[in-house]
């Protein structure tokens, strides 16, 4: 089902917007139970979710102003707002992720004596919970509305939830063996490579986006396979497909007899745009050129 650029932007809004307001009391929640609890690993954790706070309005923005119509500076659209700010909350991980390793290694490397309370362990709980529903909630929202930066925000939520369970994992270790306390600030350690991880992977198709980069050729074939299905096309060639904000815009050009007249040429064009369309998801803008067979 085909959503409308402003139902998008009203739904992924609304999912941005609840995300906010958890973020928020997790933060408070992680940061008291961290320092109470006297956890290095939840204090990271909270940090953590505090740079959701900012990628929420970083998507928040890229919705508002990536989803406008194309105007005469912005022919083809304003997708590429939203992969930048998609782009923006990979490199949001990638900076709390080096923050949390570099301090988590210090710790170690310093031997810092750090026993944590249980009240640590149930807050990193509430914390996989909360941000286990979230994910679900938001990664299908953005699914649905075809927003990259939605989804990416998605799974900023999902890293914070990984993160937790390694915080649940070093603190329940140290509350029950108190000379396992290391394994805390192991914990914040495991905790940056997990956040990292996603950083770079949301940072890295971003910039592919950013430099035009093809479609995987699963795509392409699909592409092609279309168009050589409808009647009258003999051929098909120089298909070149881009994307914007997680939006598919091509070109192609297809081959019919020569000596058709200009009328039946533009059908079979507008029935190969309506395949196209039709079967290949994320399509938003489609250019086709009519050659003759020689």
């Amino acid at each position: 089902m085909t959503v409308s650029a402003n139902e998008a932007i009203r739904q992924g809004r609304r999912v941005t917007l609840v995300g906010v307001v958890v973020n928020v009391m997790l933060v408070g929640i992680k940061f008291a139970a961290g320092i109470w609890g006297r956890s290095q690993a939840l204090v990271a954790d909270a940090v953590h979710s505090l740079s959701d706070l900012f990628t929420d309005l970083v998507v928040i923005f890229g919705l508002k102003y990536g989803r406008q119509a194309p105007d005469e500076d912005h022919p083809f659209g304003h997708g590429r707002i939203e992969t930048l700010a998609s782009a923006v909350v990979g490199l949001a991980l990638i900076g709390v992720a080096l923050f949390i390793g570099i301090e988590a290694a210090r710790g170690i490397y310093r031997h810092e004596e750090n026993h944590p309370a249980w009240t640590a362990a149930a807050a990193a709980a509430l914390s996989i919970v909360s941000k286990e529903i979230l994910y679900h909630y938001t990664v299908l929202v953005g699914r649905r509305i075809k927003s990259m930066s939605v989804v990416a925000n998605a799974w900023h939520h999902r890293s914070d939830a990984f993160s937790s369970v390694a915080v649940l994992i070093g603190v329940g270790a140290a509350v029950i063996q108190p000379d396992w306390h290391i394994l805390d600030a192991y914990a914040a350690l495991l905790v940056s490579f997990f956040i990292l991880k996603v950083g770079l992977d949301i940072t890295w198709q971003s910039l592919k986006e950013v430099v035009d980069t093809a479609p995987s050729p699963e795509v392409t074939r699909k592409i092609e396979s279309c168009a050589r299905g409808v009647a009258g096309v003999r051929d098909v060639h120089d298909l070149r497909v881009r994307s914007a904000g997680g939006q598919l815009l091509m070109e192609i050009h297809v081959v019919v007899d020569g000596q058709m007249t200009v009328t039946d040429g533009h059908q079979i064009a507008k029935a190969v745009e309506g395949c196209l369309f039709e079967e290949i998801e994320d399509t938003t803008r489609v250019i086709i050129h009519i050659d003759p067979e020689e």
